[in-house]
């Protein structure tokens, strides 16, 4: 993927691979060149107007008699004659924080394997605990992929739950169940449910998984019915102590790889987190999920594939608390 800087005659190709904490402090600690470099993510073919999305946009610049300094980055576009800047129809929308420390945050986050806490960017970016912790909230929200194709191929299924300490009597009051859905080719989808049951099962299999997919999942009963017009259901009997079996076709069924992904979300919250709330816990789903999704690029990369899913997204202050 190549990007593009603006902000001079001649348009100069950025490689994603150059991006790292280093290059972000060097040399986009400028705002100008932040938000150049935030325009080359968001818009790699060029700006377009995010009101129309129209391509024919020219930049506005204060006169050289005006007293006011006028709005870094401002563009108009020739077909509706609106104004915008590069965070205007995004999660970004809205914000006083320098686009540098966006990106320096967008970074932290997009490469941390097991997240980082509001604190932790508190410290890091110089900014209050409450800005660190809407600003993390914001971007987890944009990792939300609704892009993304159903899963198909060799699937599995698995559930955990999330959440403080508590019994058999009390698991379901005080713990969160997260359902993860992963392809053996690569891709995942994470699912945030009230509880297990095959009504809900049913839905995160019929909002992610297809039809002629061969679903593997442990020997939970939940999972037989909603799972009945599958191509194929093939259950590890975890209560024997079964973890993997080859079948007589040569698959092999697990779920391991949902045991990994679960591994790493809870590693996040005893190691960054400590406490998730039921009402934020699909977003910090969303984050682990995303990382998992790109796990086979660079941090730059992986970084640029975020800042196309900010588009379109949009999250007050109001709607995060």
């Amino acid at each position: 993927m190549q990007l593009w800087r603006y902000g001079s005659r001649m348009k100069k190709k950025l490689n994603p691979d150059e991006l790292n904490l280093i290059t972000l402090a060097a040399q986009y600690s400028d705002e100008g060149k932040a938000l150049s470099l935030l325009e080359s993510l968001r818009w790699p073919n060029g700006v377009m107007c995010p009101h129309c999305n129209h391509n024919e946009v020219y930049s506005l610049k204060p006169k050289r008699t005006s007293k006011s300094p006028g709005r870094m980055g401002l563009y108009c576009c020739a077909a509706c004659r609106k104004q915008f800047t590069v965070k205007v129809g995004t999660v970004f929308e809205g914000s006083h924080i320098p686009v540098s420390k966006w990106l320096m945050a967008m970074f932290i986050i997009c490469s941390s394997k097991k997240s980082v806490s509001a604190h932790q960017l508190h410290r890091m970016l110089d900014i209050t605990y409450k800005t660190a912790w809407f600003m993390a909230h914001r971007i987890r929200f944009a990792m939300d992929d609704d892009t993304q194709p159903m899963l198909s191929g060799t699937v599995e299924v698995d559930e955990t739950f999330i959440g403080g300490k508590g019994d058999v009597r009390t698991m379901s009051l005080r713990k969160t169940p997260v359902v993860a859905l992963i392809s053996r080719k690569g891709k995942m989808k994470a699912r945030v449910v009230s509880n297990v049951t095959q009504k809900n099962i049913g839905q995160c299999l019929n909002e992610c998984v297809s039809k002629e997919a061969v679903v593997n999942t442990d020997d939970l009963p939940t999972y037989d019915k909603p799972l009945k017009d599958y191509k194929r259901h093939d259950v590890v009997n975890h209560s024997a102590k079964e973890y993997a079996r080859r079948n007589p076709d040569g698959s092999i069924a697990h779920v391991n790889s949902a045991e990994s992904f679960f591994s790493l979300l809870k590693r996040g919250v005893y190691g960054a987190w400590h406490h998730i709330s039921r009402e934020h816990l699909p977003k910090y789903a969303n984050e682990f999920a995303f990382r998992w999704n790109h796990n086979k690029v660079t941090d730059g990369e992986r970084m640029a594939k975020f800042a196309g899913l900010i588009e379109g997204k949009r999250l007050t202050y109001r709607q995060a608390v």
